[in-house]
């Protein structure tokens, strides 16, 4: 009966040159795997611009497709705006408000500040809120006593996320067809 306790057969007796053998085998399989990591991230880096090239596209496509006719259909709801911008930008380094606005509609006391997203996001409809607030506070500042609105406009606009803008006191801005609609929120909110 062979002795239970035994220890198996492996080979012994590794030589020096051996074991330094495998150590530089293993060192060069690391050095290769470090350079086909680095090719690795540098591809994903690639796509990631291309990515975010692509994505920065797809918002400009939203804009062109909701800004030019945006003003009369906001009109339709007895705004009366006579005026339309589109990438405004206010830096007030005095009091530190820095904002952008997609498009910007206004007439003497009234203004609606329209964010263009092509996916509306929760983050998105948080951000307007914030983004109403600092053109409130930057308005009171420089004795612009308007009352501001907010819009979201969105290429894709899940259930839940329009029910949000609503009601944040939003305007929702939807396609339809070959043009647009625009949901008025449950209860308009004034910044």
């Amino acid at each position: 009966m062979a002795d239970v306790l035994s220890q198996p057969a492996y080979p012994r007796g590794l030589d020096f040159e051996q074991v330094w053998a495998a150590l530089m085998e293993t060192r060069k399989l690391q050095e290769e795997n470090a350079l086909a990591q680095k090719e690795t991230d540098r591809q994903i880096k690639d796509i990631n611009k291309r990515f975010g090239e692509y994505s920065n596209r797809l918002g400009e496509i939203a804009e062109y497709m909701v800004a030019p006719n945006l003003r009369e259909k906001f009109n339709e709801f007895g705004f009366d705006f006579s005026k339309a911008s589109r990438n405004i930008e206010v830096s007030d380094q005095k009091n530190k408000i820095f904002l952008e606005i997609d498009v910007f509609l206004e007439n003497f006391n009234k203004a609606i500040l329209v964010e263009i997203k092509t996916n509306l996001t929760e983050k998105n409809v948080n951000d307007h809120v914030e983004r109403l607030g600092k053109m409130r506070k930057y308005s009171d500042f420089h004795n612009d006593k308007r009352a501001f609105l907010g819009a979201v406009a969105g290429v894709v606009i899940p259930d839940n996320i329009r029910e949000l803008a609503l009601n944040n006191g939003f305007f929702v801005i939807e396609p339809s067809g070959e043009t647009f609609n625009i949901t008025p929120p449950h209860e308009p909110k004034e910044w």
